[in-house]
């Protein structure tokens, strides 16, 4: 067993499963959605980024693609949540919300993406 790949893989389940706990819940309702989460499913995306670099495949371009996106839509979604809050003062309207919860749904799609990938690319592995 390869350690390298096993912290690979689990930052990359690992980001789908944080990014799902974050997703789930009312779209609109502040309350379902809290902001350790999502700091918590920016970071551990981070971290799968980075690991993704070094990897010349062309297997390990779309990887690093996918976790590129991921990581593009959850800073956008913390940039949305830090203007509702800290900027404009109105708050994490049902509107605001709705919009850092499908900012985090396209991420969570990225990270589909990347545990797909992850398993044909496992599967395809010859012994």
């Amino acid at each position: 067993m390869n350690p390298e790949k096993v912290v690979f893989g689990f930052f990359i389940v690992l980001a789908l499963t944080l990014n799902f706990g974050f997703f789930v819940g009312e779209m609109d309702n502040p309350e379902h959605h809290h902001v350790y989460e999502l700091f918590a499913v920016v970071i551990v995306n981070l971290v799968a980024t980075v690991l993704k670099f070094g990897d010349r495949t062309q297997m390990g371009a779309v990887l690093l693609a996918t976790s590129l996106v991921a990581v593009l839509q959850l800073l956008t979604a913390v940039i949305v949540w830090a203007v509702a809050v800290h900027i404009s003062g109105s708050g994490l309207t049902p509107a605001v919300t709705a919009s850092i919860v499908s900012l985090s749904g396209g991420a969570m799609l990225a990270n589909v993406v990347s545990v797909v990938l992850l398993v044909i690319e496992t599967v395809m592995l010859r012994r």
